[in-house]
């Protein structure tokens, strides 16, 4: 099995209550139309070892299905004002075992066996903001709920993230730009921005 995507993540995450609406997009540079929302159920499992090694390197590990990138990601440590996330396809692997591709490239972070960690399960509406060159961003409106496996602890939240695509602005000032107008739209919802890293955190209840 080959690594099938690298991709730099480049994203804002927002806080929001069960009932705030959908922001407005009128004044997001760049953008011209933005799609009808497609729903995907996402389901995925992250894994460390016992003590913690891949979180403390600043990565995660997780096996996910449902939604068009389902497979294996690594998200390694943070690169500037992103990440840089690997992924490869779910195969025919049964469950939680662990391809060799996949221990291959953790490998450089820790040989230490890998179990469950949590469990994230996401009701995830997904749209598309698009300009003249093509997709400016995705941001999707999440309901999740999250399952600490080796605590025990169940949480349930509301967030909305926005991630930049292939006809974002590529320089610092464009894209500082872009999610300035984005906050403002967003804060005018009734949004926040997140009290909590990713998703994962929150989960463990950080």
């Amino acid at each position: 099995m080959t690594e099938h995507s690298r991709t730099l993540e480049v994203e804002r995450k927002y806080d929001v209550d069960d009932e705030t609406p959908l922001p407005r997009w009128d004044a997001i540079p760049g953008v011209d139309a933005v799609t009808e929302g497609e729903a995907r159920a996402l389901d995925a499992r992250y894994f460390d070892t016992a003590a913690g090694e891949l979180a403390r390197n600043g990565v995660a590990l997780r096996r996910r299905t449902g939604g068009p990138d389902e497979g294996w990601h690594i998200k390694g440590p943070r690169q500037g004002d992103g990440r840089l996330e690997l992924g490869w396809p779910l195969g025919g692997d049964p469950g939680d075992a662990l391809p060799d591709a996949v221990a291959a490239a953790v490998a450089r972070w820790t040989s230490e066996p890998l179990s469950p960690l949590a469990r994230i399960e996401n009701a995830r509406t997904a749209y598309l903001l698009t300009g003249p060159q093509g997709v400016v961003a995705e941001f999707v409106d999440d309901l999740v709920r999250a399952t600490d496996l080796r605590g025990g602890g169940r949480r349930e939240w509301r967030e909305w993230e926005m991630e930049l695509g292939p006809a974002a602005p590529a320089d610092d000032e464009g894209r500082a730009a872009f999610f300035a107008a984005v906050e403002q739209a967003v804060t005018a919802a009734g949004g926040r921005a997140s009290a909590s890293g990713s998703k994962l955190a929150r989960a463990l209840g950080f």
